[in-house]
């Protein structure tokens, strides 16, 4: 069951072009996890599952030349046009298939597959990781990565911005789980870990209540200057989860 639909994502690439049609950053917080599948990979072709506007195939491009395709149940073309147009990238230079996984049989298959913030929408978290694997090359990866909102930024969501809370299965934020659905979909050198030492967020921030903006700012602070210090990934700080595995 999809806890979110066509029309959610259609109004929420909308509401958020201004953010979404910038200039890729050459360095972003995802990056170590990336750089060492590929590099002991020797990836060649990627593919990102749920990804739009493909900010991340965007960089995996600019970054390593990777040959890169975005499959995505809703593509807005005229953001999709003006992302790639101010990252001076040709329409040619990402493939776009416009399908909904849960029915589409990939015609090809890749080095890497990966996706970042799609698979804690489904209330199916084996299903959904499950669709990620005929795209998968045989030797080839997987990596997911999924916010984790088990720890103080699920607190800020909850507290601050309940209706997108809602739009997330909370239950698939969990390592062990995610770890042993991989093991049995058949991945091998499977690692399911905490990842970031610490973040935070707001949707649409500037919308939100004077105390909420304060407190989170206040956080994000004190949060960011302790970590400086104490390099440790957690389930209470760590903003993200990264999965990796090799069929």
């Amino acid at each position: 069951m999809f806890l979110t639909d066509k029309e959610f994502w259609l109004q929420y690439w909308e509401s958020h072009r201004a953010d979404v049609v910038v200039q890729v950053p050459e360095k972003n917080m995802l990056a170590p996890i990336f750089e060492q599948v590929i590099q002991k990979n020797q990836s060649k072709t990627s593919c990102e599952l749920g990804g739009f506007p493909g900010t991340y195939s965007i960089y995996l491009r600019r970054k390593y030349g990777l040959e890169t395709t975005l499959v995505d149940y809703v593509i807005h073309p005229e953001i999709l046009q003006d992302v790639l147009k101010i990252n001076a990238l040709q329409p040619t230079d990402l493939g776009v298939i416009e399908a909904d996984i849960f029915n589409y049989e990939p015609q090809t298959t890749y080095d890497l597959v990966f996706s970042i913030g799609l698979i804690e929408h489904f209330e199916s978290t084996e299903k959904v990781i499950s669709l990620h694997i005929p795209y998968i090359k045989p030797g080839g990866n997987l990596v997911i990565f999924l916010p984790n909102f088990r720890g103080i930024n699920g607190w800020f969501q909850r507290t601050f911005d309940r209706d997108n809370y809602d739009k997330h299965n909370i239950s698939s934020m969990d390592v062990d789980l995610l770890r042993n659905i991989c093991n049995n979909l058949g991945l091998q050198d499977v690692q399911v870990q905490w990842f970031g030492r610490f973040g935070i967020w707001l949707e649409r921030e500037h919308e939100k209540s004077l105390f909420a903006r304060i407190l989170k700012k206040i956080t994000w602070f004190v949060g960011k200057v302790i970590f400086k210090f104490i390099p440790v990934d957690s389930r209470l700080f760590s903003p993200y989860i990264a999965v990796v595995g090799k069929r």
